[in-house]
Formats: C-alpha cells, structure tokens, sequence
C-alpha cells in the first residue's frame, strides 16, 4: 500500500511551482466549491495512492490566479498535475494548425 496525505501532496506539488495555500482561489469538484480551508479541512486525510481503484475525485481541480492543479489516475495510481493558462504569444503571423496537407508533412 502506498499511503499518501492529500493536503500534504498537494501543498508540496504547489509549492514545487512556486505557490502556496495562500494563492489558491478556490476548489472544485466541477459542481461544487470551496475555499483553502474547506479544503484542508477535508484533505488531511490519509489514502492509498498505489495501484488499483482511484481514491481521490478526479474533477478536483485546485485553482489559482493563472494556474490549477488536476487530478490524474492510471491503473489507480493518483497524482496531480500542474497547468499553467497559455501565454499569447508575440507573433502575429499566420497560426500554423496543419501537420499534415495532401499526405505530405508541411
């Protein structure tokens, strides 16, 4: 079994990008949301991260100003992971959207 704390894992995650309790705005379960606190109050909990069924809800999002944190799980295994909202670029040419024209890579 491999035993994680969720509060704990998901303060090292942010802190690993440079954030803490303080920055988050708010989580959510996609229908409802919380607060930090409301958070840490129900995440201080123990759980078995390994492998087999997904424990923790994967709607979870943990959300900043211009960042958040998502739940992932494959074969049961759980993390979250760190996203940032896109940067425009400085460019303003013609976006390329196609890899592939006619069969042949462009």
């Amino acid at each position: 079994m491999d035993e994680s704390n969720l509060l704990n894992e998901t303060i090292r995650m942010m802190n690993a990008h440079g954030h803490a309790p303080a920055d988050v705005l708010f989580v959510s379960d996609g229908k409802n949301a919380t607060d930090w606190s409301g958070f840490a109050r129900l995440a201080n909990k123990i759980y078995d991260d390994g492998f087999g069924s997904a424990i923790v809800n994967e709607d979870l999002h943990v959300v900043g100003a211009d960042w958040w944190l998502e739940r992932h799980e494959y074969d049961g295994s759980e993390w979250w992971e760190y996203k940032r909202c896109p940067v425009k670029p400085s460019g303003d040419d013609a976006v390329h959207i196609w890899n592939y024209e006619n069969g042949k890579r462009i």
